[in-house]
């Protein structure tokens, strides 16, 4: 199959990209905007020699069919915690009340996959107990940011007519009202348990895991009548992975190492608005 090669980065040295052109017998190095670059028709069968080259120079590269384009996608699946957002809420919401470092660890453990998601939700949730609600409004205003590129990329993909669905482990409280704010077409996530203006550390409902993810992707391509390979899922971790292995494009952005293993592409450099010159000519 013919390929193009992109390469991305802050700074993309002239030399390091002549190199890897030699190495992949390319028949132009393309220019897509100040960092990004399409090598074309490039050979992939030197992809570990590739990989030491743009790690040494902090480049994000992929292989991309030489055909694909933008328009060939109907529907973007994205996580939202450090993967849409800067933060992992939950951790924001534990620091209000003083117990982030103990939250923060059970999160990165679910993230590498060393806990069933499921199970650390709830131990996560449980030491939240008591907290008022008025910390939500407060993680949401002050510590809430959207990750770099992410507007670019989403308002690219709109413009194309491209379906959005922000599915979290996270909670309603944020997902929805950035589906509000970034006029997104779905969103799904879990529920905290509210009474009396305080929080029960309980989820309502079944828990929105690993698999309600893939469920949910499934859900709404069904929906539209899409195929698998018309599908983007970008995520970062460990509960990411079910979900990403239903789409015909995976994106593992910052991802935890067993995510980049299994992302058709990793993004360990760049900004989110990276993910479109992966996804084909504009």
């Amino acid at each position: 199959m013919l390929t193009n090669l992109i390469i991305q980065g802050d700074h993309v040295p002239t030399q390091t990209l002549k190199q890897i052109a030699k190495l992949c017998a390319v028949d132009a190095i393309e220019a897509i905007n100040q960092q990004a670059f399409r090598l074309v028709n490039a050979d992939n069968s030197n992809q570990a020699a590739i990989a030491e080259l743009c790690a040494a120079a902090k480049l994000d590269f992929g292989f991309i069919p030489f055909h694909r384009h933008l328009n060939d996608f109907k529907l973007v699946v994205m996580d939202m915690d450090s993967t849409l957002i800067t933060i992992e809420c939950i951790d924001e919401i534990a620091d209000m009340i003083g117990i982030k470092p103990e939250v923060a660890a059970i999160t990165e453990s679910a993230m590498r996959g060393e806990i069933v998601f499921a199970e650390s939700l709830t131990r996560r949730v449980a030491l939240l107990a008591g907290l008022d609600a008025s910390a939500l409004e407060r993680v949401y205003e002050e510590r809430l940011r959207l990750t770099p590129g992410a507007e670019t990329m989403l308002t690219t993909l709109q413009q194309r007519g491209i379906k959005t669905l922000l599915v979290s482990g996270g909670f309603t409280f944020f997902t929805e009202r950035l589906q509000s704010r970034l006029n997104l077409d779905y969103s799904a996530s879990n529920t905290l348990e509210i009474i009396d203006g305080k929080l029960t550390g309980r989820v309502l409902g079944n828990i929105l895991d690993a698999q309600g993810k893939a469920d949910w992707l499934n859900k709404v391509r069904e929906e539209l009548g899409l195929a698998q390979k018309q599908v983007i899922a970008i995520g970062d971790g460990a509960n990411d992975l079910l979900m990403m292995a239903q789409a015909g494009v995976s994106v593992a952005y910052h991802a935890k190492p067993v995510v980049r293993q299994q992302a058709s592409y990793a993004l360990n450099y760049n900004d989110l608005s990276a993910v479109l010159p992966l996804l084909g000519k504009l």
